[in-house]
Parts: C-alpha cells; sequence; structure tokens
C-alpha cells in the first residue's frame, strides 16, 4: 500500500472518531505510533480536521439555506473568506455556472435569513446579487455547529 493509499484508509477508519489509535492500526496493519503519526500530520496540514458535526433538520428551530452569490470582485477566493468568517456561514464554495460563490448558512429561530442578511452578509462589499434556496429536507448533511 503506497502513502496517498494508506492516507485513504486512514481516513476511511476515522469516520468513527471515537474509535481508538490501536484498533485502527491494527486493521490498516501498521504500528500505533506510526497511525498517530500520519494522524498528526493530517491535522497539521489541514486535510482533517476532527469536529462534531448536527444534522440541522433533527434540531428543533434550525434549519439551512444555500445562497448563490455574484459577486463585484475578480477576487473570489478573497471574498469567500471574508464570507466565511459572517456568522451562521457554515461554508463557502468558489463555483462555475450562474454564481461565483454558493454559502451555507446555519439558521435559528432567533437568526434567520432576514438576521443573516441585515446583519451579516452587509458587512461584506464584494456581494453584487445573490439568490436563496431555504433547504425543506437534505439528506445526509451533517454540519459543524456553528450559532
Amino acid at each position: 500500500m503506497n502513502d496517498s493509499e494508506t492516507t485513504i484508509e486512514l481516513l476511511h477508519a476515522l469516520k468513527d472518531g471515537r474509535r481508538k489509535f490501536r484498533e485502527i492500526a491494527n486493521e490498516l496493519g501498521m504500528a500505533e505510533n506510526t497511525a498517530r503519526s500520519r494522524y498528526r500530520k493530517l491535522k497539521d496540514a489541514g486535510v482533517l480536521e476532527v469536529t462534531a458535526l448536527v444534522d440541522p433538520e433533527r434540531l428543533p428551530g434550525h434549519q439551512t439555506a444555500l445562497i448563490g452569490i455574484k459577486a463585484n470582485t475578480p477576487d473570489l477566493v478573497g471574498a469567500g473568506e471574508r464570507i466565511r468568517q459572517l456568522r451562521g456561514v457554515v461554508g463557502v464554495r468558489v463555483v462555475t455556472g450562474r454564481y461565483d460563490l454558493i454559502v451555507e448558512v446555519l439558521l435559528k429561530e432567533d437568526f434567520g435569513l432576514l438576521a443573516f442578511f441585515t446583519e451579516e452578509l452587509t458587512k461584506v462589499k464584494d456581494v453584487r446579487d445573490y439568490e436563496t434556496f431555504v433547504v425543506y429536507k437534505s439528506f445526509g448533511n451533517k454540519v459543524p455547529y456553528v450559532l
């Protein structure tokens, strides 16, 4: 097994973040210290982050929305980084197509779309236009709790 294959196998084994390194190492046929070392390298490189994820649909009063944004700057990465810092933003993607960015936002009863647009998105001057897609039902969507 080469390094790339080993990394992918380690990532599969880490799906359950509560597993012990000893178990993972035995499953992958490597020393426990090797598994720990590879894990640390993946974290340090920003490839892997261990965090709790929630299903917004199972949290009372919560939902997600996707927002397609047309930017008024060619610096889409910079615009995405600025938007990522806003309250409620789960993630930002630079995309092709009709929009420049797709933003996923976590909302709750006291922080809905109006609050996001008036209190947060107005802080970013890179937004020319946007369209909102409220998620009524998702399948397999788990997000970090960012509120």
